[in-house]
């Protein structure tokens, strides 16, 4: 039977008989054979040598290609596996996938792993690499595949096999001395991977996650295309490291966290003229937007909660009260929008009315886990730059395209020109009918495009009430970070009864538009000082200005200058110490002041002033007035 194959361009090939992606890849071209990894048949990803004996759509799969990374990753968690069984006899192997940077693998061994040993397995996975070991599937009978593993000591892989569920085939790939129970696919042989990987380190986890089973050995690995790219991901890992936000919190001491309050920020002064100077610049953008700010309570009863809809698909997640021997309970508000809605329900509201576009910066509680809390970006109570606009259906492309032209105004300002536009769809747990979802996804995606923006699609990513715009930053070393949010929601009015009235005098449900721009607005305190390796921005800079003096003979002039510099609306300290000047200048550096004015008995006598930039060490010697002018005209935040 002849079968006939579909390439990517549109082109056919066909054959007499099953062929390999081995052979198609030849058939098109020696370059082509030399780059493939694997292919994808119908959409779904095999191996090269599968052998295709039907009529199908065919792409040969090359390092270029979207998959080859997760494919290289798993690989490489192979050829570790290989590598640690050569050099530690004995070692038993349990599950080694691919995961977000790299891989790793599970080991059942009773010496701990050293940092040594790692250097020893990362050598022997390059010599591994460069004996090019053809990798091949095999597919083995239950029995027979557990009675193998059993025979070589391998407990776990044999557990492994015989919780497959009957019916599914047992493979098994083959590299050199080696055999791994693996699903696939994988790549034709060894040397295909590449030396772009590095292990990184070792760290205890439960066999199969449960703490009542023995503890292994997880070593965990980065692998990319190239060496390239490796040396590119581990100077990003570098930066990050240098960039920490709870090591700059610390050195500008801006914060800190304790254990009496795991999951809650002790900001400090500093810590928190920034957060006003921030929130501020936020307050002016929306007000100037038409938008009007409003408070609502932190406990509330559970009824409405129950009403909207929360409390049975985010109940886990909120923070609860009990009180009257457990007759009654209160949340604590995990979000605004079910306060929004009742300050929309006062009164009666018309068409003419519309759009109602209402802020909270609301404290909000959420019972995140403890091995999910991180510094500032992940807390248990943080508070968010929310609002909700409360507009008719034939509103809601207008509204979405000022709110996109607001974020995209604000983001610049604040130093992020490149972010993503995704949509995200239906969740699995939701309210509403097909048909509502339906029609708000449609709506989204229609305001989405009239506000000119491209988007990608994020399938079940949506809040249970509705569909969202997220928008996603890169940062300085190009990690995205998702920030802002427009969901579109026609449900919780209907739930929570908020209606207006139509022109023709009916009662007409408002659609609701719920959006962020910063989102939690400690955690992008922390992408801020991530982002500018704490150097920020004038305007944000908690300490603008610090003016230190050479000699005590200028003491005096540098209090003048100070009261000056307040007067003009800069946030000024005076460092009077008798220290060196250079100690001075290394300590303020480390706490990220953007400017040193340097003064000693020339300056005080001239009137004049030594501006000094921190981030760089330029040094320049101007007129007080100049120098007045100019910081007063830096500092003046946007908007």
């Amino acid at each position: 039977m002849s079968v006939s194959l579909t390439l990517p361009d549109g082109s056919l090939r066909s054959y007499p008989g099953p062929v390999s992606g081995t052979t198609l890849a030849a058939d098109i071209g020696p370059g082509l054979l030399k780059a493939a990894l694997a292919m994808r048949v119908d959409g779904r990803l095999v191996d090269l040598a599968h052998e295709i004996d039907r009529d199908a759509k065919v792409e040969i799969v090359t390092r270029k290609s979207d998959e080859a990374l997760d494919l290289l990753r798993h690989d490489c968690a192979h050829v570790m596996a290989e590598a640690v069984q050569e050099l530690f006899p004995g070692t038993q192997v349990t599950i080694g996938p691919s995961i977000e940077n790299g891989f790793y693998y599970d080991f059942a061994r009773d010496e701990p792993f050293t940092p040594d040993d790692l250097a020893v397995i990362e050598k022997r996975m390059h010599e591994i690499v460069d004996r090019d070991e053809a990798i091949s599937r095999e597919v083995w009978d239950r029995d027979e595949a557990a009675d193998f593993f059993l025979s070589k000591g391998e407990i776990y892989k044999a557990e492994i096999i015989r919780d497959i569920p009957a019916g599914e085939q047992i493979s098994l790939y083959r590299q050199g001395g080696f055999i791994d129970l693996c699903l696939g696919p994988h790549l034709p042989s060894t040397a295909k991977l590449g030396h772009g990987f590095k292990l990184m380190k070792v760290a205890g986890a439960y066999w199969r996650g449960d703490h009542r089973n023995a503890m292994l050995q997880r070593v965990y690995g980065t692998a990319w295309r190239d060496e390239k790219e490796l040396k590119d991901y581990l100077h990003r890992l570098e930066e990050a490291e240098r960039r920490d936000h709870r090591k700059l919190g610390r050195e500008m001491d801006l914060f800190h966290i304790q254990e009496e309050a795991v999951g809650s920020i002790f900001w400090h002064a500093k810590g928190w003229t920034l957060y006003r100077a921030l929130e501020n610049y936020i307050r002016r953008k929306i007000e100037a937007d038409g938008y009007e700010e409003v408070r609502t309570p932190q406990l509330i009863d559970s009824s409405l909660f129950i009403a909207s809809g929360h409390w049975e698909m985010y109940g886990d997640n909120m923070m609860k009260v009990p009180l009257e021997e457990g007759k009654r309970t209160l949340g604590v508000k995990p979000m605004n929008c079910p306060g929004h809605v009742q300050i929309f329900k006062q009164g009666l509201v018309s068409y003419r009315d519309l759009p109602i576009r209402m802020a909270e910066f609301g404290c909000c509680h959420r019972n995140e886990p403890s091995g999910a809390l991180h510094g500032i970006m992940r807390v248990r109570q943080f508070v968010q730059d929310d609002a909700h606009v409360f507009c008719a259906p034939e509103q809601v492309v207008e509204e979405t395209r000022k709110f996109c032209r607001l974020l995209e105004s604000v983001y610049a300002d604040l130093g992020f020109d490149d972010f993503q536009v995704v949509l995200a769809t239906r969740p699995e747990k939701r309210i509403g009918t097909d048909a509502e979802w339906d029609q708000n996804e449609g709506d989204l995606a229609a305001a989405i495009s009239a506000a000119g923006m491209s988007y990608t699609v994020s399938e079940g990513d949506g809040a249970f009430y509705g569909p969202k715009i997220e928008f996603h930053l890169r940062d300085a070393i190009g990690r995205t970070w998702q920030c802002g949010t427009l969901q579109l929601d026609s449900l919780l009015p209907q739930r929570l009864d908020a209606s207006y009235i139509a022109a023709d005098g009916s009662k007409q449900r408002p659609v609701m538009l719920h959006r962020a721009i910063l989102g939690s607005m400690e955690r992008f305190i922390g992408i801020l000082i991530e982002h500018y390796a704490g150097h920020l921005p004038l305007w944000l800079a908690p300490t603008q200005v610090v003016v230190a003096t050479i000699t005590s003979d200028a003491d005096d002039y540098a209090e003048e200058v100070a009261g000056l510099l307040k007067a003009r609306g800069l946030r000024v300290e005076t460092d009077l110490r008798n220290e060196k000047i250079n100690l001075k200048v290394r300590e303020h550096s480390l706490a990220k002041a953007p400017y040193m004015i340097v003064l000693g008995r020339r300056e005080a006598e001239n009137r004049q002033v030594a501006l000094r930039t921190l981030l760089g060490g330029k040094q320049s010697v101007i007129d007080l007035t100049e120098a007045l002018d100019k910081l007063a005209g830096e500092a003046l935040p946007p908007a």
